[in-house]
């Protein structure tokens, strides 16, 4: 057996002290949890054309990446699953308010660290918190980084 884990790309947004994070219902059923808004890659796509997705299917914002945050490999005891996930920091430029958001996401919001911080028992994932504070200590990496090659 081959093992290969989860990739993810997830995003980091703030906003006038305030950060973007979804409320979510995973398809395991066990509780509401807070993310950034956050997904698997899909086939074909680019890492950060996976980052732009996920964040308007989640939130109906348009994310605009600047640069990566950083790459992070966590194991969930939970679901016995590894992740391998790609953040970005970046902007908004757009929302539509009307926009359907993907099965499982009940709201996307804007949040304060003190509140983020206070809610750390109903987190994803220790990512985000750990992405938060890396945005915070400036932790900033060229997009170059990030090639995507098609055969």
């Amino acid at each position: 057996m081959i093992w290969k884990p989860n990739v993810t790309v997830a995003v980091v947004v703030e906003q006038n002290g305030k950060y973007l994070l979804v409320e979510e219902e995973p398809e395991t059923g066990c509780g509401l949890f807070l993310n950034q808004p956050a997904g698997h890659l899909d086939p074909g796509e680019s890492i950060i054309q996976g980052a732009v997705r996920e964040t308007l299917e989640e939130t109906g914002y348009t994310f605009e990446p600047e640069y990566v945050l950083g790459v992070y490999q966590w194991y969930s005891h939970r679901v016995d699953t590894t992740y391998l996930r790609f953040a970005f920091g970046g902007r908004v430029t757009h929302h539509d308010p009307e926009r359907k958001l993907d099965t499982g996401i009940l709201r996307a919001s804007w949040f304060g660290f003190d509140e983020i911080n206070q809610m750390i028992q109903r987190h994803r994932s220790p990512l985000v918190m750990q992405c938060i504070r890396d945005y915070l200590a400036g932790k900033r990496y060229s997009l170059e980084l990030m090639l995507h090659f098609e055969s």
